[in-house]
């Protein structure tokens, strides 16, 4: 009996049928670019330091991390993570812990107290920065790992800036702080305390400087006409947070009206509860529209901060503060009432926002001043050459995430204009969307909830409000991350097809087509889960 035609063919003799000719589509592998990581202003790869969580390699995690972000230990306490909101998880369940595994990160390298690498060649240039805040160490990081000399000089004692003396104990723990500054030190950055450089230009010239970076922060407090000379007496919110860090005592009283709705006059009402005080929270809207986070009113709400809304302070009163009741139109508008209330009060503290200090720019050419902070160009450059700005110093929003993105963006664009060329940051990717993923092949899991401090001793102590996970939940929030956009290996597209026609490369290697087999069903495409496969015109 003869046998079949097909099995008297000699193996791989249907490479001869081409079947790949009857495509008129063909599948790719692209990467996608996560939403998280276009999210995240700090411009952190989070779906790669994500990969190495979630294999249990915490070292090779931090170290990827630290690439774009040196303190993701403090990130993970007072960044608010817009990142998680990005996150296409979100739609399935809930978003990644993002902000909780970074912490657990964080945490994990000082208590194994892993340091970063010093440069492996050195430039010849040396930089200044200007303010030892989230910018301007951030900047002082990821300039000595290209190799330049920096000194930065700062104003006040400590290092920190504005996380330290902006951002309450409560939140962030000094030990933490100083921790994650002490390793960018070790790398051989030179810091300069207790000295505020007058003019910059002729500190440049005095320190032989190549560049320099202005990193100073908003820690002149806004103030408003509400005195009459008698009364309680008036103080402005950062002056009370810098005097409570440094340990002064200030004679504020038990009664405290806080003026103000931002996250600032919630840290100076949870600060001065904590101490005792009676603090009331005066505000002109209606507590939707305060400009502090959700969570944060919430948590000052339940430590027993009282919130006043609809109300502006008139004047003060021998018996303490007179304040107007507003009303509010359709349109959002405020109007006065004519209906006045006396509360009696101690002190008021102002928390109506911050300016910069621009006195080292005094006499610099060709710098341009909007609204009280300096113009740069895209590549964060003031007018006068060689001059950098970043942080509060430049029109942005004000948080330490933008800030410590702004420190790694104005190094690449210094180190570049000390080489002498440009800095092209790479083209990004097209975002991964939710709807180009398979969700079905991710099984469920809950968000792991961080454990927070309970209400008594939130009232009465400094401790650390927020909790962070351990070795096994942070593995498994980790593993929660959806690897959207880029190819995690799953074989799924070397599994489904038909044809054979995906080839292994091997571990950490992805895949290719054979396009020799493969007739272009897009079976792969359907079926991958990350939506990292992309079908195009056979003409392309």
């Amino acid at each position: 009996m003869n046998k079949p035609f097909a099995i008297t063919l000699d193996p791989g003799s249907s490479l001869a049928n081409h079947t790949g000719s009857w495509r008129t589509e063909r599948p790719v592998y692209v990467d996608r670019l996560p939403p998280c990581n276009n999210q995240c202003p700090a411009g952190e790869d989070i779906q790669g330091w994500l990969f190495h969580a979630e294999s249990g390699n915490y070292e090779a995690a931090w170290r990827h991390l630290t690439t774009h972000n040196p303190f993701p230990a403090i990130m993970g306490r007072v960044c608010y993570h817009t990142c998680e909101g990005a996150c296409n998880r979100g739609k399935l369940d809930a978003a990644v812990g993002i902000n909780s595994v970074e912490r657990f990160l964080g945490d994990e390298a000082i208590k194994q107290k892993w340091q970063f690498d010093r440069p492996a060649a050195e430039s010849g240039k040396h930089v200044l920065v200007i303010g030892a805040g989230p910018s301007g160490m951030s900047a002082a990081y990821h300039l000595r790992r290209l190799g330049h000399q920096v000194t930065v000089v700062e104003a006040g004692p400590l290092v920190g800036g504005m996380m330290r003396y902006g951002i309450p104990k409560y939140r962030l723990p000094r030990e933490v702080l100083d921790a994650e500054m002490q390793r960018i030190v070790n790398m051989g950055v030179r810091v300069v305390l207790d000295t505020k450089i007058e003019n910059v230009l002729d500190t440049m010239k005095e320190g032989s400087y190549d560049a320099a970076f202005l990193a100073v922060g908003a820690h002149i407090g806004k103030r408003t006409a509400i005195s009459d000379g008698e009364g309680p007496r008036v103080f402005d919110a950062i002056s009370v947070l810098r005097g409570l860090e440094n340990g002064e005592k200030i004679p504020l009283g038990r009664r405290i009206a806080v003026y103000g709705g931002g996250n600032t006059a919630i840290d100076v009402a949870r600060t001065v509860r904590r101490l005792g005080a009676e603090p009331i929270i005066i505000y002109r809207r209606t507590q939707d529209k305060m400009p502090a986070h959700a969570f944060e009113i919430e948590e000052a709400l339940q430590e027993g901060v009282t919130i006043k809304c609809l109300s502006t302070i008139k004047q003060t009163d021998p018996k303490g503060i007179v304040i107007e009741k507003v009303q509010a139109d359709s349109r959002g508008s405020l109007h006065p009432t004519g209906e006045y209330e006396t509360l009696e009060v101690d002190s008021v503290v102002l928390a109506l926002g911050q300016n910069v200090d621009l006195g080292a720019l005094k006499g610099v050419p060709d710098i341009e001043l909007n609204d009280g902070v300096v113009k740069v160009d895209a590549n964060m450059m003031t007018g006068h050459a060689g001059l950098f700005a970043g942080g509060d110093m430049v029109p942005t929003d004000r948080n330490v995430t933008v800030a410590v993105g702004h420190g790694k963006k104005a190094a690449r664009n210094i180190d570049a204009w000390l080489r002498g060329t440009t800095y092209a940051a790479p083209e990004k990717h097209q975002i991964a969307t939710f709807e180009r993923l398979n969700t079905w092949y991710y099984s469920d899991a809950p968000k792991t909830v961080r454990p927070m401090l309970d209400v008594i001793r939130r009232q009465s102590t400094f401790d650390e409000v927020q909790g962070g996970l351990d070795e096994t939940n942070a593995l498994f929030e980790a593993r929660r991350c959806l690897s959207c956009g880029n190819c995690f290996e799953c074989d799924n597209c070397y599994g489904v097809c038909p044809d054979n026609a995906v080839i292994k490369l091997g571990p950490g290697k992805r895949f290719q087509f054979n396009y020799d087999y493969c007739k272009g069903c897009g079976l792969c495409v359907a079926e991958c889960p990350c939506g990292a496969i992309n079908m195009v015109p056979e003409n392309i």
